[in-house]
């Protein structure tokens, strides 16, 4: 800074010699304007100062854990990781790490969340909480797809990129088979559920894509796919359906009708078979709540 303060010292000098000598004035306002603004730099803006700098670890970690109390995510996350970046291998730093990835999911901040979650996983994979730290890892991808505003919106997950899902998919199922007992098993096995159906649907999405737009044959391939990969989900009415039209415009009548006899036997109340909407209230199959 004492050598920015005599450039700046001489730059201005300079400049006030050559207005008083009024040689080309225009050279001379544009001295003046840089000095000033190197001046205005350097001087002018008070230096943001980190309130947390005098802070014991105790109260950074009891200011911290108000924050998550009180749903400050983004408070709440800076204050973690200010903890864990003090004394990594302090009494509050695993903790920490796992709370900063917590408080970075309820933020939006999805990658962030993700990252920290991972490192947690990595560096203690014998923490009493690792049955959490990977129930989380499921929920930090299991709304990505849908975004800040889809599940209110009425968006259907179902139509976006499933990579998201499927991460959360693996995550859940780490859950399941490897910590069943764990209080957090039985919400992981219901989301294991919900996103099989999710994907299964991403299928059909994709072969009444293909329908639409006739191309018969790879509609049919589409929900064949979903079919035999997602043998249980509810989407599969749908992608049977699919099959059963498809082989009709490719005049195709016997696979149509045997495939029309397969969603008879798998669906017997399907309004495709009797014809009738479904009684009970319109409830989207993707949602478990």
């Amino acid at each position: 800074m004492r050598a920015l303060n005599t450039i700046i010292k001489s730059a201005l000098s300079a400049a006030v010699h050559a207005a008083k000598r009024a040689i080309k004035p225009a050279s001379t306002y544009l001295a003046l304007g840089a000095a000033a603004a190197l001046m205005a730099a350097c001087h002018g803006l008070p230096q943001k100062t980190d309130e947390t700098a005098t802070w014991s670890n105790n109260k950074l970690y009891s200011e911290a854990q108000d924050a998550l109390t009180g749903g400050d995510w983004g408070k709440c996350a800076k204050y973690f990781e200010a903890l864990e970046g003090r004394d990594p291998f302090g009494h509050f730093a695993q903790q920490a790490q796992i709370n900063v990835a917590y408080c970075d999911w309820k933020d939006n901040e999805t990658a962030a969340a993700d990252t920290a979650i991972d490192r947690f996983i990595q560096l203690h994979p014998d923490h009493p909480d690792i049955a959490y730290a990977h129930y989380l890892k499921g929920m930090i991808h299991f709304n990505d797809d849908l975004g800040l505003f889809g599940r209110f919106s009425g968006q259907d997950m179902s139509e976006r990129d499933p990579k998201s899902l499927r991460e959360s998919y693996d995550a859940f199922k780490v859950v399941v088979d490897k910590y069943p007992n764990s209080k957090y098993a039985p919400d992981a096995a219901a989301r294991m559920r919900y996103i099989v159906n999710a994907l299964a649907s991403h299928e059909v999405h994709s072969a009444d894509y293909y329908y639409r737009r006739g191309a018969y044959v790879a509609a049919i391939n589409r929900a064949q796919l979903a079919i035999k990969e997602y043998k249980n989900a509810p989407a599969i009415e749908d992608a049977l359906h699919i099959m059963i039209l498809s082989y009709t415009e490719l005049n195709e009548p016997q696979l149509a009708e045997d495939t029309k006899r397969v969603l008879s036997a798998t669906f017997p109340d399907s309004p495709y078979i009797t014809g009738h909407a479904r009684q009970g209230a319109a409830k989207s199959w993707w949602q478990i709540w």
